[in-house]
């Protein structure tokens, strides 16, 4: 099953993370623990915000965020670029997109800049 296939699971965890304005929610799939969350329906700079957030919970490379969003969000990819791979997949009008710690980080991201300049 491709990481594009995977939905949230009945045995999810809403997390709460300070901050956030969606609800988070983590689990595992094999050896990788998911973040995923879902602004799809949010206006900036909400998807930016609630991004930084769960990408900064990210400590391992056994840790990947999903998000599902209304499109790419093209403010907050450059920013993270440096420290993380991005795959992203549209569907029903939406981009998932799954975010992973890349095997030798060029940046580190400052997650405290979540202002949306795309």
């Amino acid at each position: 099953m491709s990481e594009f296939e995977i939905s949230i699971p009945e045995d999810a965890k809403e997390v709460n993370i300070e901050g956030a304005t969606v609800p988070f929610y983590e689990y595992t799939v094999g050896d990788i623990s998911y973040i995923e969350f879902d602004t799809s329906r949010c206006g900036p700079p909400e998807p930016m915000v609630n991004a930084m957030l769960a990408l900064k919970q990210v400590k391992n490379k056994s840790t990947k965020v999903i998000m599902i969003n209304h499109k790419k969000p093209m403010g907050l990819l450059p920013k993270i670029e440096g420290e993380f791979d991005i795959e992203s997949k549209e569907f029903d009008g939406k981009v998932k997109l799954i975010f992973s710690l890349k095997d030798n980080p060029t940046d580190k991201t400052d997650f405290n800049d979540s202002n949306c300049h795309g």
